[in-house]
């Protein structure tokens, strides 16, 4: 099954690091470093129920209660439909609705439960609903975790956008998918984009900062990191790729910063040591230039 990197999460359920973290913290998502397409299915429910002002704590002992009240139920939020009442949560489960910290069953109020006319009314002809821009992202999402449906991941999004041209998500995955195929105009398109239609999208400017990097416009790429920076401070790979871009310019001083940062937010990858081999290598060779520099004054 393929993976998502941490950015790739956060990129694609429009996520923040310091979001992400505080879940981590309150128990809700186990902190990891790559992700499968269920992980994202739970960690955006999680998102969504947060975005309607139910607190993680809350929604941590709703799902303890539910595993308590639900024998075998590993995962409520996988497992049931999860809505919020209020600044609390309920699980659809079996066709019943129980709020597990209470204990209770609620009235459920899902168009199947409601009652009907003896008489139904019969449509003169029969309507193909369309899917809504969310049915469609989510789709796109899907058809990305296969290689093969790619194509049809690109058609998906470019669907999206015809209908929300401001959905920045949208234009993010669709620059992805262009920069894989190194159609880097298409990318820095789409880019450009998300951060017209959201201006404190952090990775929509890292990933146009990669692009401008890939096509040899390096200071330009230095400052779409800084901006992503100064959006998001803890984002990891966004101190690399600008230590990086430093290290092109021959500028190991700037870089050196942006290194330390990285080894203090990443401490165990193959990148972590690649990063502090670099941070060696900076200092020793400062060193010998101070060391030149005095021995010159003599």
């Amino acid at each position: 099954m393929y993976r998502y990197s941490r950015a790739d999460l956060l990129r694609i359920l429009r996520l923040t690091a310091r979001q992400l973290a505080s879940w981590e913290k309150a128990g809700l998502v186990a902190a990891a470093e790559n992700y499968s397409f269920f992980d994202l299915l739970q960690i955006k429910k999680v998102r969504d129920l947060c975005a309607k002002k139910v607190r993680p704590a809350v929604i941590r002992q709703s799902l303890q209660a539910m595993q308590k009240q639900v024998a075998g139920m590993d995962n409520p939020l996988l497992e049931a439909t999860a809505f919020s009442t209020g600044h609390r949560v309920a699980f659809r489960h079996d066709g019943k609705l129980l709020e597990p910290i209470a204990g209770q069953f609620v009235l459920d109020f899902s168009p199947e439960q409601k009652v009907i006319s003896r008489t139904p009314v019969v449509p003169l002809r029969p309507e193909v609903e369309e899917p809504d821009v969310a049915a469609l992202f989510s789709r796109g999402i899907a058809l990305e975790e296969n290689p093969n449906t790619h194509t049809d991941a690109i058609s998906t999004y470019l669907k999206v956008i015809e209908r929300d041209p401001t959905h920045a998500a949208a234009h993010i995955n669709l620059g992805t998918l262009y920069y894989n195929r190194q159609d880097y105009s298409l990318a820095e398109k789409h880019y450009r984009a998300a951060i017209e239609s959201d201006s404190r999208y952090a990775l929509a400017y890292f990933d146009l900062g990669n692009v401008l990097d890939e096509t040899g416009r390096v200071q330009e790429a230095i400052q779409t990191y800084n901006t992503a920076l100064q959006l998001a401070p803890t984002y990891a790979d966004a101190h690399y790729n600008l230590a990086l871009a430093y290290e092109k310019l021959k500028q190991p001083r700037k870089a050196l910063p942006h290194w330390r940062a990285y080894v203090k937010l990443d401490t165990a990858s193959p990148w972590a040591v690649h990063a502090r081999n670099q941070i060696q290598r900076i200092l020793q060779n400062e060193g010998l230039k101070l060391v030149r520099s005095k021995g010159s004054k003599l």
